[in-house]
């Protein structure tokens, strides 16, 4: 597992996408990229900061920027989370934990004393050139998509 950290370069990926096709970072080159990871489609937390980013998808789309979000869930999964809550960001399919991984986001967990694998909520800014300007690590859903936005633009 590795570590991110400001000022690297964002590794490349390539994954299946809600909708069908692939999303990759370097088809973004040159545009910011908010890149955020979550656990799982459709739970509470999940959901409220998939809703908070597609409700500022136009603001991230003025600021130079597009947003992706990435679980391991199916691409499958990923689109009845899109139509059930009329989502507006790409939602990356990592069903193999790879690049999940290698953002060293996919991490144990415990909840109730039982230790499991998941996703630790993270969200990343990557500018035009693909550095990472900014990392939210341990990310706390109420408030995040607008302090995400307005380190966007102040990018």
């Amino acid at each position: 597992m590795s570590t991110i950290e400001v000022g690297q370069n964002a590794p490349q990926f390539s994954l299946p996408r809600d909708g069908g096709g692939t999303v990759s970072l370097a088809d973004y080159a040159g545009k910011k990229v908010v890149l955020y990871f979550y656990p799982k489609d459709d739970t509470s937390g999940c959901t409220v900061e998939a809703v908070d980013f597609t409700a500022r998808a136009g603001e991230f789309e003025k600021a130079g920027a597009v947003v992706i979000g990435m679980s391991p869930d199916p691409v499958k999964k990923h689109d009845k989370f899109v139509d059930k809550h009329g989502l507006n960001v790409i939602l990356a399919s990592d069903e193999e934990k790879k690049v999940l991984e290698t953002y060293g986001v996919w991490v144990e967990k415990s909840m109730y004393g039982r230790k499991y694998m998941g996703v630790a909520r993270t969200t990343l800014l990557i500018d035009g050139d693909g550095v990472i300007r900014q990392v939210w690590e341990k990310v706390k859903i109420p408030g995040h998509a607008e302090a995400v936005l307005e380190a966007t633009r102040a990018l």
